[in-house]
């Protein structure tokens, strides 16, 4: 544990009351000083670090110091340690993954309702296509138009599961051509998530016909065709519907929790 330490200026909280300052550890700076390389893209993924001699000499901390900061970026998965072998520490770029996890542990510690998630959806997602609706870039629009052909594809083979996945793979591909860094990053946290609630719904609460797939995707081409058109408002109000419908589908109001202890 850090100890907190108190400076000449001490400075006082709301109540006036004196609070004190806390020091980083040695440990916590030297993981911030290779947690800044990774970030920079200095150290690439899989790039081994250097060897603990010439990290002890650089640093000039001790041994132990070193490990607890290894130890740090490990639980980040900022890099992953093999102990008794001479390849040391390697880099593990910073994945959608590892913040995945712990979200889908945070909204459902707090109860959130698979509803709360599909309107959280519907946000990002609406936004999406105003965006791309401007933009009409002929590439993005290819794109959605070959992932709805391999939708129409897996739904003629009766590939079910697929096709799940293949539709939440959809709602993120029209994020991603939208161009938006942050919203991709969002979408893709909630990915995994999603396809794991999406397919417990459809075992064990929805009514949806077999049919509906094929109308979904139907939806779907009508969506880019007015993307690609750049019909802003018919496109925003089409996408709109077919999400409000799809959830509507779903009839289940629980909590993320409850649905996700179910067996798939």
């Amino acid at each position: 544990m850090a100890r907190p330490i108190k400076t000449g200026v001490t400075p006082a909280n709301a109540a006036g009351q004196a609070e004190e300052v806390r020091v980083p550890k040695t440990a916590e700076i030297v993981a911030e000083k290779i947690r800044n390389r990774i970030i920079s893209g200095d150290l690439s993924e899989g790039d081994s670090l250097p060897s603990e001699g010439q990290l002890l000499e650089k640093f000039g901390v001790s041994r132990p110091t070193l490990r607890e900061a290894f130890r740090i970026l490990e639980n980040e998965r900022l890099i992953s340690v093999t102990r008794g072998s001479r390849s040391g520490a390697r880099v593990s770029a910073p994945r959608v993954g590892s913040v995945s996890r712990y979200a889908s542990y945070y909204l459902q510690a707090n109860d959130v309702s698979v509803p709360d998630i599909f309107e959280a959806r519907l946000a990002i997602e609406l936004h999406s296509v105003r965006r791309l609706c401007v933009r009409k870039n002929i590439d993005e629009i290819k794109r959605l138009n070959e992932e709805v052909d391999r939708l129409d594809a897996l739904d003629g083979a009766g590939a079910r599961d697929e096709l799940i996945q293949g539709f939440t793979r959809f709602h993120k591909l029209l994020v991603e051509v939208s161009g938006n860094q942050t919203l991709l990053f969002m979408i893709q946290m909630l990915q995994e998530l999603m396809e794991q609630v999406q397919i417990r719904l459809l075992s064990h609460h929805s009514t949806a016909e077999e049919s509906d797939s094929g109308k979904a995707i139907r939806s779907m081409r009508k969506l880019v065709q007015l993307i690609s058109d750049g019909d802003q408002e018919p496109a925003v109000a089409h996408w709109r519907l077919h999400l409000i419908n799809a959830n509507k589908r779903v009839k289940f109001e629980g909590t993320l929790r409850e649905i996700l202890s179910e067996l798939p």
